[in-house]
Order: structure tokens, then sequence, then C-alpha cells
């Protein structure tokens, strides 16, 4: 059996995912995307969990596929590393990038990514479906996929364009250079730059403001709300979903105690649990089309 891959840990209502391959640069491996996967559930399932943060051990975030099995990386998908296939899609084997990257996007918690250094390939992929993304000022980026003479995964065809822009996403695929921290923040891929040092402090201290201060119920449906928004048709789609969430949660205690610490001048203590399914009339998203097997 494979060493672990990861850390996971949770203090203070802040689970952290700590990509642990730090002589590998924290390259991705199947068994990776299955501990990635897995720790995503575990923070969306535990109600003392109010926020993720994700970074990577040692000087690199990820620096893309493990390349270590030679020129045959990508014909068989590394998959002498872990289970043979990871379901089907469309009767295909499952890219392994959006079998770790898309747990994060059906998560409740918001999900701050800390990219402390290169991000390539899969390591710039897997944090598009974060909520935040904050960059050192060593981290470098590349979705360098056409460049190995592949296709970008981790559904990134879907994230990018809707986070960057189709131009900046078209640039940097059709290019497939690796850029700094500077051009990311320029291209709108991170919101913000900072010293090396104080990069996992700030992602913490976002964190812990998430936790401490607001309804976990309401910031899990308006996350969930705000990404299926970018695929509605219409205002309409969002009007009838925000109506419906309105109604739950202001008869929800939640409501009530934010009201009432509000005008008592005193710290909200929100109870309200998570529970399973969907939130305030919010369906979970994303859901597996009927063509996906697991």
């Amino acid at each position: 059996m494979s060493p672990p891959q990861l850390r996971y840990e949770v203090a203070d209502g802040v689970a952290t995912i700590t990509l642990d391959r730090p002589d590998r640069l924290n390259a991705f491996t199947p068994v990776m995307a299955g501990e990635l996967g897995r720790a995503a559930a575990a923070a969306d399932a535990d109600e003392a969990v109010r926020a993720v943060v994700v970074t990577g051990a040692g000087r690199a975030f990820c620096a893309g596929a493990d390349l270590g099995a030679g020129s045959g990386t990508f014909a068989d998908r590394g998959r002498a590393e872990g289970p043979p296939v990871q379901g089907t899609v469309d009767g295909v084997a499952r890219d392994w990038g959006g079998v770790a990257s898309l747990p994060f996007a059906a998560l409740r918690k918001p999900v701050i990514a800390a990219v402390n250094g290169p991000a390539v390939g899969i390591g710039a992929t897997m944090v598009l479906p974060m909520d935040v993304r904050i960059a050192a000022e060593s981290a470098r980026f590349g979705f360098v996929f056409a460049r190995r003479g592949i296709t970008p995964e981790a559904a990134s065809s879907w994230f990018l364009p809707r986070v960057v822009g189709i131009s900046q996403a078209m640039e940097w695929v059709a290019t497939g250079r690796v850029f700094g921290a500077a051009e990311a923040l320029r291209g709108r891929l991170v919101s913000r730059v900072v010293p090396d040092a104080d990069l996992l402090p700030t992602a913490l201290e976002l964190a812990h403001e998430i936790a401490d201060n607001t309804s976990g119920v309401a910031v899990a449906a308006a996350r969930q709300m705000l990404w299926s928004m970018l695929g509605a048709s219409s205002p309409w789609d969002a009007h009838r979903v925000e109506s419906r969430a309105l109604a739950e949660l202001g008869s929800g205690p939640d409501a009530a105690e934010g009201v009432a610490a509000f005008l008592a001048k005193r710290p909200a203590e929100f109870r309200a649990p998570l529970g399973s399914g969907a939130v305030a009339g919010v369906p979970r998203w994303p859901l597996p089309p009927d063509d996906v097997t697991s």
C-alpha cells in the first residue's frame, strides 16, 4: 500500500489539506486523486468544518502529473499506482483530474487555495473549482497540456473560461507557457499575491473570518447558488432559486440569531446544521450525469 500523499487536519473550524509529496514537488498520482476526493467528502460531512484551505508541502504546490512512468504516463493514466479504473464517463475511464477536482466543486464549504510554489498542469487545474485562490510571490502557473500532446483535464475546460474569461483562458492553454504570480493576478486567476512567508497565515485568516462570523448554512447555500448560476440561461433562474432559499433560511434559526445578535451588538452564535442533501432548496451541485459510473 502506498503511503498517504496528503495531510488532512482540522482546527478551529478550518480543515487544512496539504499535498504531501515534497520530494516529488507534490506531483499528482491516482492515489492522490482518490485521497483528495475523500478529503473533500470528509470536510463536507464534518459539521465542525466551516472552511477548507488547500496547500502544498515544501517548495511546490503541485508540479503536475507524476511523469515517472515515462512516455507511457498518459497512455495508461498511471493506473499502476492506483485502482485500475475510477469509474467511467461516456464509456471511457474517467480522468483522474476530474476525480480529484469535482468533489471540491460539490463541497458546501468555501475552499481557499494557498498556492505556495509551482502549480503546473493538474496543479493549476485542480484549484479552479476552489472559491478563492491566493498565490505566494514565488508561485508559478502553467496550463502546459498542449506542450505534452494532451488536452486540459479536471473539468478545466468548463471552469477556466468562467474564472478568467475565454480570451485569457485560450491564451494560456494554447501557448502552454508557464507564468508567474503577477500575470496570474492580472488575469484574475488569483485574487491576491502575498509574500511567501505570509501565504498560509493569509489563507487561514480568511478561513477563520468565514468560520467565526458567518452562518454555515447561509454560506453553503450561497456557494452552491453562485457556482450553479454560472450555467443558468436567465436571471429568472437565479430569482427562482434565491426566492426559495430566502424563504427557507429566513424562517430558520440562523436568520433569527443573526438579527438578534446585530440588534444586541454582540457576536452571533450560528448553530443551524447543514445536514445532508440540498441546502435551503438549492440542489447539490454538480450532480453527475447518467453516463457517469463509479
